[in-house]
C-alpha cells in the first residue's frame, strides 16, 4: 500500500540526505534553515497564497513527496498564522516523516478549535504512541476527548484507540456505507501499525485501497492509505 511505500521513501531520503527526518524538519518548520526562510520570503502574499500552497502540498503528498508537502504546509502558516490551527494535512505529513512531536502538536491544536473531530484526536494518539519519548500507554492516558463526530464510523474508530471497543466493532461499523468501509479498513490498518503488526496493517491498508471509495472518491484520506 501507499502507506508502506511512503514510509520507505521517507526513510531512504533521510539516510541519503542527512538533514531530513525529524531534526531537519523541525528546523525548517520554525524557519531557522536559510533555504526555507528564503523560500518563505519569496512566496506570494495575500489570501490566495495559503490556498495555493495547501493545494500544492496536498498534490505533493499524493505523489509521495511528503517532505515537499511539509514545506508547502509550513509556507501556508508562515504566510498567514491564522491557518496554523487548521492544517491537519500538515499533521499527517509530519506523521509519515516520523516527526511525531510536531504531528501531535498540530493535531492537538486542531482539536482545540474543532472539538468534535474525533479523527484528529486519533492522529494525535498515533503520533504520541509512536514517539519513543511517549509511547502507547502515554498516548492512551492522554488521548483527547472530543464531542460527537457526525460520521458514525468515527465513533468506533475513536472507541478502538481509546480502549472502549474492540476491532470487531469497527469492522461491523464499516458495513454501513462505502465510505465507512474505507475508513474502517484504513484505521484498522493504522491500529495494527501502531501495535507493531506489520502484516495485518498491510492487509487492511490494501483493503482500504481496494474499496470503491478508496479508488473513486477523490478523498484526500485515500492518498493516506
Amino acid at each position: 500500500g501507499r502507506c508502506a511505500t511512503r514510509g520507505r521513501e521517507t526513510r531512504a531520503r533521510a539516510t541519503t540526505q542527512g538533514d531530513t527526518g525529524r531534526r531537519g524538519f523541525v528546523r525548517q518548520s520554525v524557519g531557522v534553515g536559510l533555504s526555507m526562510a528564503m523560500a518563505v520570503l519569496a512566496a506570494p502574499l495575500g489570501a490566495d497564497a495559503g490556498v495555493e500552497y495547501t493545494r500544492r502540498g496536498m498534490s505533493r503528498f499524493s505523489q509521495n513527496d511528503v517532505e515537499g508537502s511539509m514545506e508547502d504546509f509550513d509556507r501556508v502558516i508562515a504566510n498567514d498564522a491564522r491557518y496554523a490551527s487548521y492544517m491537519w494535512q500538515r499533521g499527517i505529513s509530519a506523521y509519515y516523516l516520523e516527526a511525531f512531536d510536531v504531528g501531535a502538536a498540530q493535531f492537538r491544536d486542531d482539536v482545540r478549535v474543532n472539538a468534535n473531530d474525533t479523527e484528529e484526536a486519533v492522529w494525535a494518539f498515533l503520533c504520541e504512541a509512536r514517539d519513543d519519548a511517549k509511547g502507547f500507554e502515554y498516548a492512551r492516558e492522554n488521548m483527547l476527548v472530543t464531542g460527537k463526530d457526525s460520521r458514525l464510523v468515527m465513533s468506533s474508530v475513536y472507541g478502538l484507540f481509546a480502549g472502549q471497543n474492540d476491532e470487531g466493532a469497527l469492522r461491523e461499523a464499516g458495513k454501513r456505507s462505502a465510505s465507512d468501509e474505507f475508513y474502517s479498513a484504513l484505521y484498522l490498518g493504522l491500529w495494527y501499525e501502531v501495535n507493531g503488526d506489520a502484516a495485518r496493517a498491510k492487509q487492511e491498508i490494501l483493503r482500504a485501497n481496494n474499496t470503491a471509495y478508496g479508488k473513486l472518491s477523490g478523498d484526500y484520506m485515500a492518498d493516506v492509505a
